[in-house]
């Protein structure tokens, strides 16, 4: 036994074994059926599952749960008259998180899923109706809108010409990003086309962009236009709405919170990590876009009730053995950590009860032997944020 463990330890693969074998062998793995269906639908981002035909006003393929910011309609289940459930203002969704509110012309039926043509400057634009009913006047107190500030309008069901128009111009959306990409990097333009969305009748686009600083793009509208011969709108939006737009996964395995239902983007900064005593590492607080991730604001209220029953750090802990300094808390444990002050390569777990107690001796001029005999846990420091630089934490802030 020993012989053979000789025989395989004394083998260096690195240098007797002929290693170039390897380097033209292809280890990618293969793109399954699945994956060639999404990235050769252009209208998945719409919510539809395949193209259109062209023949029916009524879209088989939308489905809810494929769209960006969808909305559950739960009302529609409820055992309710239909004269309660009617509602004169629909929602109408276009592409990615682009939705409106679109008041409904007096004749006709409408149900979710419909094409339609509705009201737009210049000319009329073609979505799908994604809401309809009592669920649309909750959207829009969500949105704190009244339901006379919607006037646009929804025209009728898309005929077989606007379909067919609309097809061919959501086709072409890819290929322009691409050369409206390749444009502004030849007029060195520090900006980059995020995404393109063409109007349903082929007469306007809107181009997304993001840019650090200010951007002087008239001369790429004039080429824009001049070759794709239609009106162009540039739009410009923030790092966040990138990642809301083009969607993913996060670190936490489900969809971008920002993609699937959060609307209002406000500020974080690391004030929420220290709070939430996280390891400053820009790695694991950045999220898809490159920003502190939004999810820090959630807990953040309740970290700072939960921290108002906890000793401020500049409170030290004496004992005869030394003075105990503030290292870090867990509020769920209840436990503070301290370290003395000429040791500080040793923390210790003290529950929140027991630092009351010795802050209580301290003020009446009492000291404990030392933190063993309160401590619970004792462990070796390790500073998880020792070895980021401040410039790091800064690229990732909110300005």
């Amino acid at each position: 036994m020993n012989k053979i463990i000789e025989q395989f330890s004394d083998k260096d693969h690195s240098q007797n074994e002929n290693l170039d074998q390897y380097l033209d062998m292809d280890i990618r793995a293969g793109v399954s059926a699945e994956t060639n269906k999404i990235t050769e639908n252009p209208f998945l981002s719409r919510g539809v599952t395949e193209k259109p035909n062209i023949e029916e006003s009524h879209c088989q393929g939308y489905k809810y749960s494929c769209c960006k910011l969808a909305n559950f309609d739960w009302i529609e289940k409820l055992d309710l008259p239909m004269t309660f459930k009617e509602y004169p203002i629909a929602e109408v969704r276009f592409k990615n998180s682009h939705k409106d509110f679109y008041v409904l012309p007096e004749e006709g039926i409408y149900q979710v899923g419909d094409i339609v043509a509705v009201e737009s400057n210049p000319g009329h634009d073609i979505g799908i109706v994604s809401l309809l009913g009592l669920t649309v006047k909750r959207q829009l107190a969500n949105r704190k809108m009244k339901p006379d500030d919607v006037t646009k309008k929804l025209y009728r069901h898309a005929r077989v010409a606007d379909i067919d128009k609309w097809i061919s111009t959501v086709d072409l959306e890819h290929t322009t990003m691409l050369s409206s990409r390749y444009i502004a990097w030849d007029l060195d333009l520090k900006m980059k086309v995020n995404d393109v969305e063409y109007q349903g009748d082929g007469t306007k686009a809107i181009f997304y962009y993001s840019a650090e600083e200010r951007v002087d793009f008239r001369e790429l509208i004039k080429i824009l236009a001049e070759q794709f011969k239609i009106r162009i709108e540039m739009r410009q939006i923030g790092v966040r709405q990138e990642a809301a737009r083009l969607g993913g996964i996060g670190s936490c395995g489900r969809e971008l919170c920002c993609s699937s239902w959060l609307t209002n983007f406000q500020s974080v900064s690391t004030v929420s990590a220290r709070t939430q005593q996280l390891s400053l590492n820009p790695k694991k607080l950045a999220g898809m876009c490159g920003k502190l991730k939004c999810c820090l604001n959630y807990e953040q209220e309740t970290y700072l009730q939960e921290l108002k029953a906890f000793p401020a750090p500049n409170v030290h802990l004496n004992t005869k053995k030394g003075k105990g300094f503030y290292n870090k808390i867990d509020i769920f444990k209840k436990i503070v950590w301290y370290n003395y002050a000429n040791d500080n390569t040793t923390i210790f777990a003290i529950p929140l009860e027991a630092v009351n107690k010795i802050i209580d001796m301290n003020k009446k001029g009492k000291y404990p032997e030392s933190l063993e005999e309160f401590a619970v846990v004792n462990q070796k420091k390790v500073d998880e944020g020792a070895n980021y630089s401040l410039d790091e934490l800064k690229n990732i802030e909110d300005r």
